[in-house]
């Protein structure tokens, strides 16, 4: 059996584009909320095995997307780093801030990976359960989108704690960001070896930086997690997401390697098809508002992903996270459409 997800991938556009949503285990889902109710705390339901493996499949269950993600977060390595994580209802995640070269100076060099088996373990189910046409997803946080929620303890409308902190005291910033690249590259393989088909590289704040630490922040450090993983597991299928960063898309491609790239929904249609699309697989890049909306917007706004990236090759994606508030009447609605569509 072959994996639509991974065909396209790997360079064969298929004539109905491959669907999952990002965050497609959350909060719009009755009996996820359910399950995170009976957990408790948040890393509890990450780190408890029995829980991760069944919020990853529910949404496979129920709308039989052809890839799963496995049930994690992006902070998973500061805390296995030793560094305090702690999510907050309604505030999202808390860290203790690591914002002057000093506290930086004394950061450890190589996370606990022990810290980390419960997602292993969870991948290793996962891939158990799932049919043989279905890709499992593993991934990681950027560490430049890491490295600002490390820095600010939080996040902030425009992470202006850690871009400061790269202006004023850089050599200090290089530090976090080479014990992310290197601690990733770690975690990464590690979730290939338990049964991750592909891996996705989350770069959520790439498009709060100018150009030039664009490069330095976002392309080299991502470029080096790719580099390191394929040097352990050659041929890996990495798709990057930095999201928001609009033209500078094509340079991240070429630098990086990626074979895959998510675009959010501002993206420009005609820069992706040009100098993206002809070189890897596009993934994206429905408005998550619009799922709200539902209805005809809805059905236009899917036609127009369809339309603009459909000829070549596309993983029908949402242009960041599913919202929580989304009915699922309109998930199936904007599933039923994609799957309908024919190259």
């Amino acid at each position: 059996m072959t994996k639509p997800f991974l065909e396209v991938l790997s360079g064969r556009k298929q004539a109905v584009p491959p669907i999952w949503m990002m965050r497609q285990a959350g909060r719009y889902l009755p009996e996820y909320r359910e399950l995170r109710a009976k957990a408790g705390n948040f890393l509890d339901l990450c780190f408890t095995p029995e829980y991760a493996t069944e919020v990853t499949l529910q949404p496979i269950r129920r709308f039989n997307f052809d890839a799963a993600i496995i049930f994690s977060d992006i902070l998973v390595i500061p805390h296995a780093l030793g560094r305090s994580v702690r999510f907050e209802a309604g505030e999202g995640p808390r860290l203790d801030p690591l914002d002057t070269p000093e506290k930086i100076a004394a950061l450890a060099s190589h996370a606990d990976f022990a810290k980390l088996e419960p997602v292993f373990e969870a991948l290793r189910r996962v891939r158990g359960s799932l049919d043989a046409n279905t890709a499992l997803i593993g991934f990681c946080g950027a560490p430049w989108t890491v490295a600002t929620y490390m820095v600010a303890g939080q996040g902030t409308p425009d992470q202006a704690p850690a871009r400061m902190l790269a202006y004023r005291h850089p050599q200090a910033f290089e530090k976090i960001i080479d014990v992310l690249v290197e601690n990733s590259i770690r975690y990464l393989v590690g979730q290939l070896e338990a049964g991750a088909d592909v891996l996705q590289i989350f770069d959520t704040w790439a498009g709060v930086l100018p150009p030039r630490e664009f490069a330095r922040w976002s392309i080299e450090p991502t470029r080096r997690i790719v580099e390191g993983v394929r040097q352990q597991v050659p041929g890996a299928k990495i798709i990057g997401f930095p999201r928001g960063a609009g033209a500078s898309l094509p340079d991240y491609v070429e630098a990086t390697a990626v074979d895959g790239v998510s675009i959010d929904w501002a993206a420009q249609p005609s820069l992706i098809r040009d100098r993206v699309q002809n070189r890897v697989a596009v993934q994206g890049n429905l408005d998550p508002l619009v799922l709200i909306a539902g209805g005809t917007a809805l059905d236009r706004a899917v036609d127009d992903v369809l339309e603009n990236y459909g000829s070549g090759r596309l993983i029908f994606n949402l242009g960041h996270g599913i919202l929580p508030e989304t009915p699922i009447a309109h998930v199936e609605q904007m599933i039923k459409r994609v799957r309908s569509f024919k190259a």
